[in-house]
């Protein structure tokens, strides 16, 4: 199931509806969320980058109207679907791929989905007409992997959309409140939409932390586990700036643990394990839980 872009004649507003016929094909498929800021962009990048190294065909997929999750792979900011949509008056058969996927670093196929400008509708509306777009175009097909870096921690029908097609949703989080807090509301969602689809929690990748104490602890209390540690290495906050991912940047022994972490998280999630099955805390709870010293 998806969304697909509905714009009616009167009001210049997109909606959201949605498509039974659309779906993903044999591809392994993982949303990655997280607390907006907390660096889901670069885990999924360098993530994608980790797969190709395997020799997988990897498509990343960006779902916010930044349009910036691809930009460390194609060292610029890659021409969004809806861009593209508008540019032919939203008759998607003139379009061609070239048109809205870039090559990035490694292979990697990078697509940004884009959003309608502010005030105009639901952000996330433009995903399922990327999936679409894709799988006419049979790019879907020809993948191996397919991340959704997905915005923020917005949990609404719209963004949630990615979750309509994911495997497995994997969550980034750093060891601190804020954080953890939008984890838990992220679990509930997740947890809601696999009643209805396939999409299960992989597990959590702790990133710009030096100790993962309180995500550990959180994990244990309610049922997840952390499958990945990124700490907070200026390495990392230069690669941004350098529009670079981490395989790219000046090797040194603390880059190479980083890269050694990523390749061995993209052979674990391609190997596959067994879902995890959290339960999330109501928010009061959690609050009370996250009593830090």
């Amino acid at each position: 199931m998806n969304i697909q872009i509905r714009k009616p004649v009167e009001t210049d507003s997109f909606q959201v509806e949605l498509d039974p016929d659309v779906s993903i094909g044999t591809a392994k498929v993982f949303a990655i969320y997280g607390k907006g800021g907390i660096g889901k962009s670069t885990t999924s990048s360098n993530l994608s980058v980790a797969f190709s190294k395997l020799g997988k065909r990897v498509l990343q997929i960006g779902c916010d109207p930044k349009h910036d999750s691809t930009f460390t792979l194609t060292k610029r900011l890659a021409p969004t679907v809806i861009d593209a949509l508008e540019s032919v008056k939203f008759h998607s058969e003139e379009l061609r791929v070239e048109d809205f996927v870039v090559e990035g670093y490694n292979g990697v196929m990078c697509v940004e989905a884009g959003g309608p400008p502010a005030g105009t509708g639901c952000g996330g509306y433009v995903v399922g007409q990327t999936v679409k777009l894709l799988k006419e175009h049979h790019l879907l097909d020809d993948s191996d992997v397919v991340i959704f870096d997905v915005l923020g921690d917005v949990v609404c029908g719209g963004f949630a959309s990615p979750l309509q097609h994911a495997g497995r949703a994997l969550i980034v989080t750093a060891n601190d409140f804020d954080s953890i807090f939008a984890m838990n509301r992220i679990v509930a969602a997740i947890r809601a939409k696999s009643k209805n689809y396939e999409v299960r929690l992989g597990g959590v990748i702790a990133n710009r932390s030096a100790g993962t104490n309180e995500i550990d602890r959180y994990n244990d209390a309610v049922g997840l586990k952390r499958v990945a540690h990124f700490p907070d290495l200026d390495v990392i906050r230069r690669s941004r700036l350098k529009k670079s991912t981490l395989f790219e940047m000046e090797p040194s022994p603390e880059l190479e643990a980083v890269q050694a972490e990523y390749l061995r998280l993209a052979q674990e999630l391609w190997d596959g394990y067994e879902p995890l099955d959290a339960t999330p805390m109501k928010d009061r709870d959690l609050f009370e839980f996250l009593g830090f010293d």
